[in-house]
């Protein structure tokens, strides 16, 4: 079966066509400034080079239609016709209450989802485009919709209700939903394959830091609590997301400076994290040059950081009375090598121990960082969402 994943955003289409035969990537890539007139579409070649094509893209339909016209033409394409396509899987963001699972999109689900857009304008709107694309095009293939949300509604209500007057959970659905959920599923799962754990009897955090990140706390294989909330700027202090601040220093600033909505959510959500506090950059890797350089805003901003990373799982072992497994994974788990050493270090009181030379020589690969008399395993697990959109998507589809 050839599954073919799109990861639609408001100004971008990623995509991934795999044969799920052997699981195995057949073509990757994306297209980036979807409805500007500098455009372009990047995909990389099976033996590895990267190709660019610049092409006015208006709108979703047109950006699809060039992915797909690419997978069949003779010079990049990897199948003869794109009625090949047995299934496409979307990557959906926001699911609120309403999906708590993996769905075969349907005009019922489509029409779910426009009602959660409120609580994803960035997301779902863009998302659904995608969905309607693949329709107007390959109208007779079945599609699957993923959420990020979705693994995370098994948390209790005691973890995801906001102290707030409680009309407006029931008014307007105002609570923790989390994100990143199709990552923190596969990367725990994973992990307690990689390690010979049962999924269903382990206690696991797991630490999905990159430009945006979220920690997870997952019992016997449901998650029971996540950093993000309502919307993905809650949490950890993030590239340019602020994370976790105090309501009332926002309302301070809002009157001092006498600023609206939108100038409010730009600031928290574009301008703050590491951005805003080193001056430098979002990017945690030119904030490492910084801190080598002297600079002591980027050095602050660094600390903080990881700071903050290590307050939630701390917190999260006590949500769970203990914990078995920590898994780091995205960009910064799985490539920073420092931030795992500061975690490992600074967690002794649980029975961490570590190979610090294996930690440093890690990046981007399934290891496991702690030494066999540790108490605490900790991994190195590189997410996969992309493959467990098309594990989803095929089975939902076989099954139908």
């Amino acid at each position: 079966m050839k599954i073919l994943v799109l990861n639609c955003g408001s100004s971008s289409i990623k995509y991934k066509l795999y044969d799920m035969t052997t699981k195995t990537v057949m073509a990757q890539g994306g297209i980036e400034k979807l409805g500007l007139p500098d455009s372009f579409l990047k995909f990389t070649l099976p033996d590895g080079t990267k190709k660019v094509i610049e092409k006015p893209m208006p709108e979703h339909t047109v950006g699809v239609e060039l992915i797909l016209n690419t997978l069949i033409s003779p010079e990049y394409g990897c199948i003869s016709d794109m009625h090949e396509i047995d299934a496409v899987g979307h990557r959906l963001v926001h699911g609120g209450e309403k999906f708590n699972s993996s769905v075969l999109i349907t005009p019922d689900v489509i029409k779910k989802m426009e009602e959660c857009s409120d609580l994803a304008p960035l997301h779902n709107p863009a998302n659904l485009k995608g969905v309607a694309a693949i329709t107007k095009i390959l109208p007779d293939v079945p599609q699957v919709g993923v959420f990020d949300t979705a693994f995370h509604q098994t948390m209790p209500a005691h973890s995801y209700m906001y102290p707030l007057p409680y009309e407006y959970y029931e008014k307007y659905g105002v609570r923790r939903y989390g994100f990143h959920g199709t990552s923190h599923r596969y990367v725990s799962r994973r992990a307690c394959e990689f390690l010979g754990l049962d999924y269903n009897k382990t206690k696991i955090i797991t630490a999905h830091i990159g430009g945006g990140g979220s920690v997870a706390a997952i019992m016997n294989g449901k998650s029971v609590d996540t950093s993000m909330g309502l919307t993905p700027v809650e949490g950890l202090m993030m590239g340019t997301r602020c994370g976790d601040v105090d309501l009332g220093a926002i309302i301070y600033l809002m009157e001092k400076e006498h600023m609206d909505v939108h100038t409010l959510s730009d600031i928290i959500n574009k301008k703050s994290g590491v951005l805003g506090v080193s001056g430098v950059s979002s990017d945690m890797r030119d904030i490492e040059k910084a801190i080598a350089e002297g600079n002591k805003r980027a050095r602050l901003a660094w600390d903080m950081f990881e700071y903050r990373l290590k307050k939630y799982i701390g917190a999260y072992v006590a949500v769970m009375d203990g914990v078995d497994v920590i898994v780091f994974t995205g960009g910064i788990g799985e490539n920073q090598t420092i931030t795992r050493d500061y975690i490992c270090q600074g967690m002794t009181y649980l029975g961490i121990k570590y190979d610090k030379e294996l930690n440093s020589r890690t990046r981007g690969e399934e290891v496991e960082i702690s030494t066999p008399d540790s108490k605490v395993r900790v991994v190195v697990i590189p997410t996969d969402e992309e493959l467990t959109i098309a594990s989803d998507t095929m089975e939902i589809v076989s099954n139908k």
